[in-house]
């Protein structure tokens, strides 16, 4: 099959060093700044939500791999991609970009009412179990030769180490059990479109259309692994139709240091601790993920509900943030 459109933005890695002020011309802290690179697959989800929204954003590119200097003066040692950036608030996992992007444009909404509960619960299912299929399917050696073709010979060497360590304690699916899973999945998505519907869920586009798309288009890029694809005529056509989404509006390039400087100019919005879950306002926590990239973020609980974490954060370089996070597959304790 034809490979959906992509960014094709370089992807970069910058040392720390001093930071200046924001120049002129640069985000405030109402405008959204993304932190992602090009071919990660979670920021081509934020990216189509962003495009659906019709918003306009500007663009951090980040490492793919370990070190992240520039991020974890950010986020405080959270180093999955991508995350969102308002000033001084950072917002990590896409479940919860998507929650505020729905705040900042509620229409068209990413969870239609009709269909508000489905779309939730199929976009947790493509972000877990598809992506975890789809992950080691694309990444046996021919898939992985086609994704890192043009590299620096070394840097698949570096990759697959780095994410060896990301998901260490992980049960780690086979490639042959991947292919099988996967074949199966795909068959389910087609029989959704059997009917001649546009969307997964009908006829409103979703947060599930977005969330199943983006380990699909992973797979996309594998060379003739992609031929998974083959038999899935109207899924494909459904592919397109995602891709056409676009990225919405890219309205400027900023670098590490220049999101640094945004975050210390800036003021954090205010947050509350919600009274019965555990926790007070001002306890020192940490928040960790439950799968993988499993790094504890530490700082002040300033922020609680059943929805989001909230911490607050000093650093000596982004000075004092608010980092966000789902509750849903994060696990919140007492430092």
């Amino acid at each position: 099959m034809s490979e959906p459109r992509r960014d094709t933005q370089r992807d970069t890695q910058r040392e720390p060093g001093r930071e200046a002020a924001p120049a002129a011309g640069s985000p405030s802290s109402d405008d959204l700044v993304l932190h992602h690179y090009s071919s990660s697959p979670f920021a081509e989800k934020a990216r189509l939500m962003l495009g659906l929204k019709g918003l306009a954003w500007h663009s951090v590119t980040v490492p793919m791999v370990l070190p992240k200097p520039d991020v974890v003066a950010l986020t405080g040692g959270y180093r999955r991609t991508p995350f969102l950036q308002l000033g001084a608030d950072i917002y990590c996992d896409t479940a919860l970009i998507a929650e505020v992007l729905e705040g900042r444009r509620p229409t068209p909404s990413l969870c239609p009412a009709a269909v508000a509960g489905h779309a939730r619960t199929l976009a947790q299912w493509a972000d877990t179990d598809l992506f975890w299929t789809a992950l080691p399917y694309a990444m046996q050696p021919a898939g992985a030769t086609a994704l890192f073709a043009g590299a620096p010979p070394d840097m698949l060497k570096i990759f697959v180490a780095d994410r060896k360590a990301m998901s260490e304690g992980m049960p780690q699916m086979r490639a042959v059990d991947a292919g099988a899973a996967l074949t199966q999945y795909l068959d389910w998505l087609s029989d959704m479109l059997a009917d001649g519907r546009p969307w997964l869920l009908g006829d409103q586009t979703s947060i599930a259309d977005l969330s199943v798309y983006h380990p699909l288009w992973f797979v996309t890029r594998t060379g003739p692994l992609a031929e998974i694809f083959q038999p899935h005529e109207a899924l494909r056509a459904w592919m397109g139709r995602v891709a056409a989404i676009g990225h919405g509006e890219r309205a400027g390039k900023l670098d590490g240091a220049g999101a640094i400087a945004l975050a210390k100019a800036s003021t954090p919005r205010p947050a509350r601790v919600e009274e019965g879950l555990g926790f007070s306002a001002g306890d020192a926590v940490t928040v960790t993920p439950y799968d993988y990239a499993r790094d504890a973020v530490a700082g002040t609980l300033v922020g609680l509900s059943c929805r989001t974490v909230t911490l607050a954060r000093e650093d000596e370089r982004a000075g004092r943030v608010h980092v966000h996070f789902p509750r849903i597959r994060y696990s919140l304790r007492a430092a």
